[in-house]
């Protein structure tokens, strides 16, 4: 494993050679972990669990007493430098940048809040060395974005976990049952088929409750013969799958049938069309059409999908609004759909790795059409 961040590292280093400032503060806790080995979580987003500073010559993990032990067992003493601060990171700051020589410190402008800035730069000049700070966007996502075959072979692990327990749910459902309960026995069977924990929480939304694209599971109980969404997705080893399946309970009347056909066709021309090279927005523009075409125009409203890796939602996009190319190594989810106010909504989703002329499909989920049977 020592390898695989001192390359990483190298890595990283080359790209500072080519920024405007001498050191880089990362904050986003899956570029702590993607850079260091780091795994402490930040609890909220204005909890730290530490910070990486990064130069030419030096790399530092600062971090407080709560997560020092772990960082020390985490992380490569040959690669970082363990700081334990005492009254926040901006205090420590000083000492810090004063030993890595720094005079312009870049940062990620996605994570640093206006106040810890306005703090940072307060600290820095009062009782620092004279350190300009200069905003970032993606610097450590520009290699994330692209998966070396053991970050893909990580996720296939956590969606074979999502899947197993899918299949073992799919066969208990049975009208009455609550989305809030159903939701609850996708989790459990996650942490027990061996998942860290869940990619984010599940989604059960049946009837009316499945048009909205990101529901809340409630206590509306599933009904026969109507469409019952889910998107879940089980965590292994820091690596994320992400999954959706409309299912229906009883039988699938012919506008469900209609729905889930050009959903499911729409995925598939989709992922016919991705390959290295391709854009996200032309991608995006296969499925769209396709549903458009079929009567559904206006209905689906989302982007087509996004990157998976230690984040569930990150870079690549397949979007109207990502007009850049998609590149080999890369993990993207494809999931179209359909919502329909008042009826319900049908989503397909799958992972797939893009290769050179085409697309892995990860997902061994059959994506036919799926109904329980209710009789009895």
């Amino acid at each position: 494993m020592r390898n695989l961040y001192i390359n990483r590292l190298t890595q990283f280093r080359k790209l500072l050679t080519q920024e405007e400032f001498d050191t880089f503060l990362v904050l986003i806790e899956e570029n702590r972990r993607y850079l260091s080995g780091f795994t402490g979580e930040d609890h909220s987003f204005d909890e730290s669990a530490g910070a990486l500073l990064i130069s030419a010559s030096n790399a530092v993990l600062a971090t407080d007493s709560r997560f020092e032990l772990q960082a020390r067992n985490e992380v490569e003493k040959q690669e970082f430098e363990i700081v334990k601060y005492e009254k926040g990171l901006e205090k420590t700051l000083p000492d810090i940048l004063t030993t890595m020589h720094t005079k312009r410190l870049g940062f990620e402008s996605a994570r640093l809040s206006y106040l810890v800035h306005q703090k940072t730069e307060q600290i820095l000049k009062s009782d620092g060395p004279e350190v300009e700070l200069i905003p970032s966007e993606a610097m450590v996502e520009h290699l994330r974005i692209t998966k070396d075959e053991d970050e893909i072979e990580a996720t296939r692990k956590a969606l074979a976990i999502a899947e197993t327990v899918f299949a073992k749910v799919f066969k208990t459902l049975k009208p009455g049952m609550t989305e809030k309960e159903t939701a609850w026995e996708m989790d459990k069977a996650m942490h027990e088929a061996g998942a860290d924990c869940v990619s984010f929480a599940t989604i059960c939304a049946s009837g009316p409750n499945s048009a909205l694209p990101h529901a809340i599971p409630t206590d509306r109980r599933l009904q026969v013969n109507e469409p019952v969404l889910f998107d879940w997705g089980a965590r292994l080893n820091g690596y994320c799958s992400d999954t959706t399946r409309t299912i229906v309970l009883g039988t699938p009347d012919d506008l469900f049938t209609k729905v889930y056909t050009t959903v499911r066709d729409a995925q598939r021309f989709a992922i016919d069309a991705i390959r290295s090279g391709v854009t996200g927005k032309a991608v995006d523009e296969v499925a769209r059409s396709h549903i458009d075409s079929n009567g559904f125009k206006d209905k689906f409203g989302h982007g087509l999908g996004h990157g998976t890796g230690l984040a569930v939602h990150e870079g690549p996009r397949l979007s109207r609004l990502y007009d850049k190319p998609l590149g080999t190594g890369m993990i993207v989810t494809v999931e179209p759909g359909i919502y329909l106010p008042g009826w319900g909504g049908v989503r397909i989703e799958n992972q797939v790795v893009v290769r050179e002329n085409g697309a892995e499909v990860l997902n061994t989920l059959d994506t036919a059409l799926l109904a329980c049977d209710v009789k009895g």
